[in-house]
Order: C-alpha cells, then structure tokens, then sequence
C-alpha cells in the first residue's frame, strides 16, 4: 500500500479564491475592505517569515494588512494599550499577536485583551469555551485547516470515525479534538506522558500529529489505511549540512501503511493561512452585522 497525498496546496488555493471573491463583493456591495492587524513583537526569525507570509496573501485576496512592529522589550502594558485601540478602531476586522511572545509576556494575558470579535486566531478564551460548548464561535486556524481537509478527503462525512489526536495544546490539539466531536467522531487525546501511546493510536481511522516533535511518529503507530494529517514544521539538518523541512510523522516509513497523508510541507500549512483569511473575512461580516457564506462558517 503507498498512501495518497492529501494536496493542501490545492485546498488552499480554492478556498482562498473563495476568499477573494467574497472580499470583491464586500467591496462592490457594501464599500468595505477587511482589514487585518498583526502584532509582531521582538525579532523572531521565523515569526518574521511568518508575518510577510501573511501579508503577501492577504494583498493577493485584497485583505488590508497592517503590521505592528513592537521591540523585545515593550512592556505589557504598552503592548495591551496597543490592543485596546485596535479593539476600537472601527477600520480594523481583525486583530492577531503573533507567537512566541518574549519570555517577560504572558501570552494569555495577551490574546484575553483582544476584542473576541476581533480574535481572527480564535485564541481568546470566550472563543474557546464557545468551541467547547458546541457555540458559535470563532476557530483556530490550524484546527480549522485540518478538519477542511478531512471533510475534502472524506466526502463531508466523518462521522462514526475513531479519530486520535497526539498533542493537547490550546493551538492545535484541543481544539481539533473539539472540532472532530462535533463531526460525530470518537476522539481521544494523547500526549508526552500517555502510557502506550503506539497502542492507542493502531486502534484510530484518523490520526493527526502535532506535537511539535520531528519525525516521531512511525510505522508501528499506524493503522493498515488510516488517513494522517501531519501538523508539525520541524527543521533539521541534514548530513551534507542542508536544513530540511520535515512533520511531526516519519513520511518515509509511514506512507507505506496509511491511505492518506498530508506531506510537509504542501499540507497543513498553506490551509493555515488560507483559514486565517476566512476568518478575517469573517470578523468583518460579523462586525458590521452581514451574514457571512456558508464556506466561511466553521
């Protein structure tokens, strides 16, 4: 058996037409143009990639992005005072600090200020209860990128499915597992201190991986056809000195079980941005009181 890929590339690109479109008509129809605010703190290399990345997909679906570029050492309240007027700036849909923050912040702290309206990474704690409690609610974009690609890969039915998610964070895992449920799959969470993780995860149709270690997971954790959706971005270097970009699965024995994989890169990640322009699109429906389409919904 070799697994098919599960192109989110593709995915992407479709939804962020979908995006463009939607932002024409606000445009054309009501005379708006969403508009994206990112916080950028301190000098992060990767969080500087992260940022342009954004902002070049953003111009392309025609979304007005607006960087905020804060030094390392900005105090919190400097910082929340940032926030607040953004909150209050009728010009600006959507709002997003971007991760890691420095040490000396306390990102929870953070992301609480943001208006949950406003809150595009669906991070803010009204949020994630929502999305716990099966209420509307604005979704992580991650998360959200995952569950479009198995509903694609699916046919739009997941339900009945044992799924398995390895990790617990508030970025990914608890929030995927929320969001599999709601698809009426069995969902069960395992971590760095679950007893025999390998027997666990044999048993699932749907294993998702995100936390945030390269290439942990192997053949023998995988069921003969279960579909993998590989979350993790790892950097590691290679023997001739080259960084190479690899997930959190190990690609090259497990593709060889399951009958589907997302590669890494080309999977999760593209989805990730394309999410994150919905729900910008989306921030701005809500915040000027027009019902958003049906495929902007979570």
């Amino acid at each position: 058996m070799t697994a098919s890929i599960i192109d989110g590339k593709a995915l992407a690109e479709k939804l962020r037409e979908q995006v463009a479109e939607h932002v024409a008509l606000l445009k054309s129809n009501r005379d708006l143009t969403p508009a994206l605010a990112v916080v950028l703190v301190g000098d992060d290399p990767a969080s500087q990639v992260y940022v342009r990345s954004k902002g070049k997909y953003c111009r392309e679906v025609g979304i007005e992005s607006l960087e905020f570029k804060l030094n390392a050492n900005v105090r919190e309240d400097e910082l929340v005072a940032l926030i607040k007027r953004l909150n209050h700036d009728n010009h600006v849909n959507g709002i997003l600090v971007q991760l890691p923050l420095p040490s000396h912040l306390d990102p929870a702290t953070i992301i609480n200020v943001i208006d949950p309206q406003k809150d595009v990474d669906g991070f803010h704690v009204t949020n994630a209860g929502r999305l716990a409690t099966g209420q509307d609610s604005l979704v992580p974009c991650t998360p959200l990128g995952c569950l479009l690609l198995l509903l694609r890969h699916y046919d739009q039915d997941l339900s009945g499915l044992n799924a398995v998610v390895v990790g617990r964070s508030n970025i990914v895992g608890k929030p995927l597992a929320q969001l599999l449920l709601r698809e009426n799959c069995s969902v069960t969470i395992v971590h760095s201190r679950t007893r025999d993780i390998e027997d666990i995860t044999r048993r699932c149709d749907i294993l998702v991986a995100a936390l945030g270690r390269p290439q942990v997971v192997k053949e023998n954790w995988v069921k003969p056809g279960a579909t993998i959706i590989d979350v993790g971005i790892n950097r590691i270097q290679q023997e001739d000195g080259k960084i190479k970009l690899v997930g959190d699965v190990d690609f090259d024995s497990v593709h060889h079980v399951a009958d589907a994989i997302t590669p890494v890169p080309g999977g999760v990640g593209p989805m990730t941005i394309a999410c994150l322009l919905a729900n910008t699109v989306r921030t701005c429906c809500i915040g000027n009181a027009i019902n958003a389409p049906a495929w902007l919904m979570d």
